[in-house]
């Protein structure tokens, strides 16, 4: 029987990852008023059955007790390690990665040293990506890999989406590959004459034939529903966006992650 194809117009808030990443500095607001953006798009999570919130690692502890007091396991809580640029060192990284799930952190996004990959030191990129991942999985954890399409060519990210795949089959049982995800973007790369910063058609084909059999996730510059949707209908298993009610309520969304 043919199987059939699941209907992401009516699912589409359980693939999302509703996301704050901004930094008080970077909002222009105060810490404060950062914490209950962080918080409002938590509780919105809750009440709207997204799939996971993703935050800075500073409010993880927090979030994990709002999340636990509204009594749902269903909201995954994820964060971000080494963000936005991923040239921490492998120990900084994985002592980041350390404190985030000690405060609560359910799945754990690591920005590759994709500048390493570019300057052609592949055994330290290899090196972070098999030693972190064993890491994460170890402690029963979700990992994905941010590779930053829009500071790579083409080529480039066919070349660091094989090597993350080649390095997890080699080393790893293929029981966990849907728990070692390839990410497109932060949403923070900064381009010129106003190219694409995060997700595009053409980076996630060339993420989805290139990083398989592991899933995908797409993010970055998403800017309405039926984006997201047709990301999903090709293939990719999450969808990372800072504007997911809005997303959901077919709004167009201006700017942002």
């Amino acid at each position: 029987m043919k199987q059939q194809t699941p209907n992401f117009k009516k699912t589409l808030n359980h693939y999302l990852d509703s996301t704050y990443l901004k930094t008080a500095e970077q909002a222009h607001i105060s810490e404060e008023e950062t914490y209950k953006n962080v918080l409002k798009l938590s509780m919105e999570a809750v009440e709207n059955n997204f799939f996971a919130v993703m935050i800075r690692p500073c409010y993880v502890k927090q979030i994990r007790t709002v999340l636990d007091q509204a009594y749902t396991n269903d909201v995954k809580l994820g964060t971000v390690i080494s963000f936005p640029e991923g040239t921490h060192t492998l120990s900084e990284k994985l002592a980041e990665a350390q404190q985030a799930i000690v405060d609560g952190a359910d799945e754990l996004d690591f920005v590759l040293n994709y500048e390493d990959y570019k300057k052609g030191n592949i055994e330290s990129v290899t090196e972070e990506i098999i030693t972190c991942t064993r890491w994460i999985l170890e402690k029963n954890k979700v990992i994905k890999w941010i590779i930053e399409v829009a500071a790579l060519t083409d080529e480039q990210v066919i070349g660091i989406c094989k090597l993350i795949s080649e390095c997890i089959q080699e080393n790893f049982d293929a029981t966990f590959y849907d728990k070692i995800f390839v990410k497109s973007s932060t949403g923070f790369y900064k381009t010129e004459s106003g190219k694409p910063n995060g997700a595009t058609p053409e980076s996630i084909d060339l993420m989805l034939k290139y990083s398989y059999p592991l899933p995908v996730k797409a993010a970055g510059g998403i800017q309405n529903k039926d984006q997201a949707v047709a990301y999903l209908e090709k293939g990719v298993k999450r969808i990372g966006t800072s504007s997911a009610l809005q997303l959901m309520k077919k709004r167009e969304i201006k700017s942002g992650y």
